[in-house]
């Protein structure tokens, strides 16, 4: 296949680009390379070093022979341009991670709302508008979030995107009906992505796009098959407190002899995929994608789920790092369950990476080799969620300790 994978520069996008030229398909990236952008205006850099894409493709020909085409467009804001490639190139399928991820980072400012919501919104409806216009039936995989459904539950299982419910009529009978799992988003960046689900369900029911939209837990790990192929094909590494997921960033401060944060109890469940089974699930959708004038497929993208606490427990005891128990940035309730269907993956032969010491042993290698890249001061989480809870946390600034306010 042909296929375009918006974002193809960045955490998931590359592994994923690398996967699907090792399987045999004709590979474009579409990026502006906004989250190098990101790492310049945050003044912190991935643990890994990264070269420029144009070294990283040339690299994976000259290991491969097999090319991965880069174009700079910003699909944001370059409409025109967008609609002008995918006119030329009409690819099978299309990738979209074409999206600023980070929770922390949308909540810092009111510019960093506008620009989390202008790019997003903008970018999902630029390109299912120009596949509309250029009556392009392309198979559209998104990357979207498990954040969507919040996380607090009713004591039972979250479905695959839809749920049965009963509507009472006006002569008292019921009737059933499925909808979207209602959406409750926890962040700016988590409703960016319950506005792409709608997005996706209008121009599914209206214009018959074939759409997959992926609601993925938090990613761990840093390598897949293809970026162990070569140290510059490595992937990135975010450590710091806006980018970081949780598990990686305890893997990282415990190789710099950095107490693990757990910000309030630690009791948030969280479900989690290992970055191969990712880019895996990402190639299983490929295959099985919806049918012209079917609803949106919906698949839930991970693999285990695990409260804060117990992860750090779990690498705290492995590594003999200290736990820091700080005041929480986030609004969200201390302690929830979280209990998540995944059958249909598992259906189509997923067989999931679960948490072992193992690969953890291996992150901390990654993140001993290159601890010295780590800038100390940029590990906190400050980035709070409202201006209450930004009146009582401050934040060291020589990173060392988070303290609360009195």
């Amino acid at each position: 296949m042909k296929i375009a994978v918006l974002g193809g520069d960045g955490f998931v996008g590359w592994p994923t680009s690398l996967h699907l030229s090792d399987a045999g398909h004709e590979v474009h990236i579409l990026d502006n390379l906004s989250r190098r952008w990101i790492d310049t205006e945050l003044g912190v850099q991935s643990l890994t070093p990264m070269d420029s894409i144009q070294e990283r493709t040339r690299v994976w020909h000259a290991e491969t022979g097999r090319r991965i085409h880069f174009h700079l467009i910003d699909l944001a804001k370059d409409y025109e341009l967008l609609k002008g490639w995918l006119a030329k190139h009409r690819p099978d399928a299309i990738i979209h991670f074409a999206e600023q991820r980070a929770a922390p980072y949308s909540m810092k400012s009111d510019r960093h709302k506008n620009y989390t919501v202008n790019n997003n919104v903008n970018a999902t409806h630029n390109l299912l508008n120009a596949m509309v216009e250029l009556d392009l039936d392309a198979h559209l995989v998104h990357l979207g979030t498990m954040g969507v459904y919040g996380y607090s539950t009713v004591g039972a299982a979250i479905p695959e995107g839809y749920l049965p419910v009963g509507i009472e009529t006006m002569d008292g009978r019921t009737v059933s009906q499925e909808i979207l799992y209602p959406a409750n988003p926890g962040s700016i960046y988590h409703m960016t992505k319950c506005l792409d689900q709608q997005l996706f369900a209008f121009y599914a029911k209206n214009d018959g796009l074939r759409i997959t939209d992926l609601h993925q837990g938090i990613v761990w790990g840093t390598h897949t098959e293809q970026t162990r192929r070569h140290q510059q094909l490595v992937n990135r590494f975010d450590y710091d407190g806006d980018y970081g997921t949780v598990l990686n960033r305890f893997l990282i401060q415990a190789a710099i002899g950095y107490p693990l944060t757990v910000h309030g109890t630690g009791g948030q469940t969280r479900a989690f995929i290992h970055i191969q089974d990712s880019v895996r699930c990402i190639e299983i959708a490929l295959k099985n994608p919806p049918q012209r004038g079917g609803r949106v497929e919906i698949f839930n993208q991970m693999t285990e789920t695990h409260r804060v606490r117990n992860l750090a427990e779990l690498v705290a005891k492995m590594t003999g790092a200290e736990i820091a128990w700080l005041p929480n940035p986030r609004k969200e309730a201390p302690e929830n369950d979280l209990v998540v269907k995944n059958e249909k993956f598992l259906g189509l032969g997923l067989q999931p990476t679960t948490l072992g010491e193992g690969l953890l042993e291996e992150i901390v290698d990654v993140a001993k080799k290159f601890a010295y890249r780590v800038d100390r001061s940029r590990v906190p989480a400050v980035s709070a969620w409202t201006k209450d809870i930004a009146a009582t946390v401050e934040h060291d600034p020589e990173g060392k300790r988070l303290k609360s306010v009195s």
